[in-house]
């Protein structure tokens, strides 16, 4: 188990990603020097994800490790089973953090029911710490009193220059929880933004790397992902980059609403 409470700023994601290409991007990852993977069952990689941070020689206390429970598995009884068969492909005992990955698709299950059997994950100890993901502040009003003294960790959103998310975002630093940005390069729609590129000339990097270090001088973490060594790395070095007020200001210019996960299923989102 990792052992430093915060969230690393900058992780590794594979959504999007198949077996075959999770195991090598996670190695390469662990190799370049990233502390933080992020999967989910939904993903289908969890058992290539935990392969291969057992064959990276990484010793595990140094990996924080996220996983998540999949909106499908919030029936009565369902949760605890579905968390111990991510753990068993994941070939872990524990992860660092266990998120809610969806508000229940179409308020299926109460919320009460599937967040009880949250906390009782956690209470028998199969994750450090606990968090929610696409949470609306109206679910995240409503399952605070569930969690009682147990802190949401994080919620896990959309957040990237062209959708800044300012609702859920300022709800969430109010409440004292941690904003990891899925998406935050907007899946390759900010790579010729004028604004982008001029901030990135002066700094010799690239649009994808001020971008991605516009949202960790905000202090979010972020969870990017590639297929290529190169990305992987480069993605890696933006942690680096420490942008002036100016130039977060610029960037903050650019917010659009631009939201790339709206699916039928998604709840009616914070605006």
């Amino acid at each position: 188990m990792a052992t430093n409470f915060d969230i690393p700023k900058l992780g590794y994601g594979t959504w999007n990603r198949d077996k075959k290409a999770a195991y090598q991007g996670v190695l390469d990852a662990l190799d370049i020097g990233y502390t933080h993977i992020d999967t989910a069952p939904s993903y289908q990689n969890e058992d290539a994800v935990g392969k291969a941070i057992k064959d990276s020689g990484v010793d595990r206390n140094s990996v924080f490790v996220t996983t998540k429970v999949d909106p499908h598995d919030y029936g009565e009884g369902e949760v605890l089973p579905a968390v111990e068969k991510s753990l068993e492909k994941l070939g872990m005992d524990k992860v660092d953090l266990l998120l809610l990955h969806f508000p229940s698709l179409y308020e299926k299950y109460p919320l009460e029911s599937y967040v009880s059997q949250f906390m009782d994950v956690y209470d028998k100890g199969l994750t450090q710490h606990i968090g929610v993901s696409n949470f609306t502040i109206k679910h995240i009003e409503e399952s605070l009193p569930i969690f009682g003294d147990r802190p949401i960790y994080t919620n896990q959103v959309e957040i990237h220059a062209y959708m800044q998310n300012k609702p859920i975002v300022d709800y969430c630093q109010s409440k004292g929880i941690q904003l990891t940005a899925y998406s935050p390069l907007a899946r390759g729609e900010l790579i010729n933004d004028p604004v982008l590129l001029k901030i990135a000339e002066k700094h010799n990097a690239t649009t994808s790397q001020i971008a991605l270090a516009f949202l960790m001088n905000l202090g979010y973490s972020v969870i990017p992902s590639s297929d290529k060594r190169k990305r992987i790395q480069d993605n890696f070095d933006a942690e680096s980059i420490h942008l002036s007020e100016q130039e977060i200001a610029s960037i903050e210019t650019l917010d659009k609403g631009m939201r790339l996960n709206n699916a039928d299923y998604c709840p009616e989102w914070d605006v």
